[in-house]
């Protein structure tokens, strides 16, 4: 049977005492889970990157505006301005975080990773990584898998549903499982590795999920490009071996509480936040308008 994963401390534990990488006992989950052979998973993690690929690529490229109208090329804008703030590479992650996500509000392709409204956190990050450092697919795909394995642990022990834990459900758990695969992407150990998600945790905690309208669309599609910068700064942080202090297992189970006790008006209700401003209820009622209004006739039968 596979190694479950209840808990960071475990998995490093197993990792310890049977000698192996971080990745693998993912990978062999992965194969008990899903009755798949090693060469499928691989396979099936290589599709998955190029989607993320193609996403951000479509972002940069296509017509990105929403029904709502509240999404408009927002990425190309970003990735084509010639003014940096601090340079082309945080430029093009910032970007392309944004394409990613804008793909998903625009009904196009995309991972859920681990949820759709994040889906633009790990494509940006690993993406801009790969360009920067040169790394061959297969890196990228073992990051991967311990991005899952953050994940797992995470579902166990909190959320990843912002309509149960609030935008740090969604938004912090996937920047969280991009820290842990860049920190293990570049050779990070295991506690440099953890660390990084326990970082990450601790600067996304207690943020709500407030979809104006209740689409994934705003604020969510900016939040994966702040989280993009905070899986890196995590990244960083770690692999310079600055202590998060709390335990990464600890701050998890804190993330499960605030999510607990997170008053549901923040947790993808469209209740509160930004969504209940007096902008974003204009907004609301401008798209149910419209919604109603395109409704084919047979949507009402008559009498």
């Amino acid at each position: 049977m596979s190694f479950l994963f209840n808990d960071f401390s475990g998995w490093k534990s197993y990792c310890e005492n049977n000698k192996v990488k971080l990745f693998e006992p993912v990978l062999e989950y992965e194969k008990d889970q899903k009755g798949r052979s090693e060469t499928e998973v691989w396979e099936g993690l290589s599709r998955a990157y190029d989607v993320m690929k193609e996403a951000v690529d479509t972002g940069l490229k296509e017509e990105m505006t929403s029904r709502s109208g509240m999404i408009n090329n927002g990425a190309k804008k970003v990735y084509q301005n010639k003014l940096t703030v601090l340079s082309k590479e945080f430029q093009n992650l910032i970007s392309r975080a944004l394409a990613a996500k804008e793909v998903n509000s625009c009904m196009g392709r995309i991972v859920a990773a681990p949820t759709a409204g994040a889906s633009g956190i790990l494509p940006g990050c690993l993406y801009t990584l790969q360009e920067i450092h040169g790394f061959e697919d297969k890196k990228i795909l073992e990051g991967l898998l311990v991005g899952a394995g953050i994940a797992l642990v995470i579902e166990q022990k909190a959320s990843l549903a912002g309509a149960v834990g609030g935008c740090q459900a969604e938004t912090g758990s996937a920047a969280a499982m991009a820290s842990g695969a860049i920190a293990y992407c570049l050779e990070g150990d295991i506690d440099q590795v953890f660390n990084a998600v326990a970082i990450t945790i601790q600067c996304t905690l207690g943020l709500v999920c407030d979809p104006v309208a209740g689409l994934v669309e705003v604020p969510c599609v900016v939040r994966n490009a702040s989280a993009a910068a905070i899986a890196n700064s995590s990244a960083q942080i770690a692999l310079s071996n600055v202590s998060a202090v709390i335990p990464v297992d600890e701050c998890v189970d804190a993330m499960g509480e605030v999510g607990q006790s997170m008053e549901s008006r923040y947790k993808e209700t469209a209740l509160g936040g930004l969504a209940a401003t007096k902008t974003g209820q204009q907004i609301s009622k401008k798209v149910l308008i419209q919604d109603i209004e395109i409704l084919p006739d047979e949507e009402y039968p008559q009498e």
